[in-house]
């Protein structure tokens, strides 16, 4: 494995480099995806040949700042992080590297670039597409993108406790264990991007937290990106609770598929609600995805056309009904036409002439 081993000037040094409990080395080793060992004065890197060049990059940037103000602080290495990052992804437009060994997630499709995109420039962001488009996946893939560059401090993963068309009755065990089955899509996510180990630490630290829609009242998160999974399934009101809990340096992504609501009939879906009323605000992002966008097993698209094409059918046979409805209407409610007088016949026309009377002719 490709490595490179850079030496510090003095104890000093060291430790302003390695931070308090080696914190910085732990920060960088997360952000970039190498591996950092520190002994006698020396760090040494492992990794990926572009990887070690990045986290050699971070590191000469610390020894030069600590010579000229003899102190680093935490932000500084958030800064270099996001500086020396931000510098590959100049290089690499559209990319979004999630670094967990040699894992990266890039967009595959123009709808998520530009999903991406959102994910970078706008706080607020609203995501609308079928199942399989990578709404949910990108997303917890930024948050952790964020967070192990030192930019929030949680991650906090959301979703309505709704049944999809089923009653499940009352669940056994605490609290984690009846709303695990709701949150399982959250945690597939994260379990495809971090090793199981460093969720359960993350989770223990309280920098990833799962919870269900309802525990969200009354709350306010700084410092965190905040995912909303399933968002057609939450009313208006809960919506509102939801977009009121961004605190400072907090992010909001609302994802959804607003033809899956699992409301109740009559209840309107929050989301809709939602993009309808804040679209054009300025920092709030809406973006639209569609079957092409689809990126799961072949046979998804080929499901999701087909449900489509019966959907459209059935909505233009609706149409085609409401289109005849009036006509009908109309007809049953118009006045009956006048009847026509009886047309008069040579038999029955008095002084016709035309037929003998009735009786034996006269005498001559």
């Amino acid at each position: 494995m490709p490595e490179v081993t850079i030496s510090l000037e003095g104890h000093a040094e060291e430790l302003a480099v390695f931070g308090s409990r080696d914190q910085y080395l732990r920060q960088i080793r997360d952000a970039v995806g190498v591996k950092v060992l520190a002994r006698h004065g020396e760090v040494r890197i492992e990794g990926d040949p572009t990887r070690i060049d990045q986290a050699k990059r971070i590191f000469e940037g610390l020894r030069s700042l600590y010579r000229v103000r003899k102190s680093i602080s935490s932000s500084d290495v958030s800064e270099l992080i996001d500086l020396t990052l931000q510098a590959q992804d100049a290089e690499q437009p559209g990319t979004l590297e999630i670094r967990e060994g040699n894992r990266s997630v890039r967009p595959r499709s123009d709808g998520q670039a530009r999903y991406i995109r959102s994910l970078l420039q706008d706080e607020l962001v609203f995501c609308i597409g079928p199942a399989g488009t990578g709404k949910t996946y990108l997303a917890v893939a930024m948050a952790i993108s964020l967070l192990r560059r030192g930019r929030i401090r949680k991650i906090v993963l959301v979703r309505p406790a709704v049944e999809a068309g089923e009653h499940l009755g009352f669940l056994p065990g605490d609290l984690e264990a009846k709303i695990n089955p709701y949150l399982r899509p959250l945690l597939d996510a994260l379990h495809d991007l971090m090793d199981y180990d460093q969720i359960r630490r993350y989770m223990d630290n309280d920098l990833i937290e799962i919870a269900p829609l309802a525990y969200m009242r009354g709350r306010t998160l700084n410092d965190a990106v905040v995912i909303l999974d399933e968002g057609q399934n939450a009313t208006v009101p809960q919506m509102k609770m939801f977009l009121t809990r961004m605190g400072q340096n907090a992010r909001i992504v609302v994802t959804g598929d607003i033809t899956q609501v699992d409301l109740p009939a009559g209840v309107r879906s929050g989301l809709a609600d939602a993009i309808e009323k804040l679209g054009r605000i300025p920092g709030v992002g809406a973006v639209y995805l569609d079957r092409s966008d689809i990126v799961r097993h072949p046979l998804v698209q080929a499901i999701v056309n087909a449900y489509e094409a019966a959907e459209q059918a059935e909505d233009r046979e609706a149409r085609g009904r409401a289109e005849v409805a009036p006509m009908a209407a109309a007809a049953a409610a118009a006045p009956p036409l006048p009847a026509e007088p009886p047309v008069a016949t040579g038999r029955s026309a008095a002084g016709a002439g035309s037929a003998p009377p009735d009786g034996p002719p006269a005498p001559p």
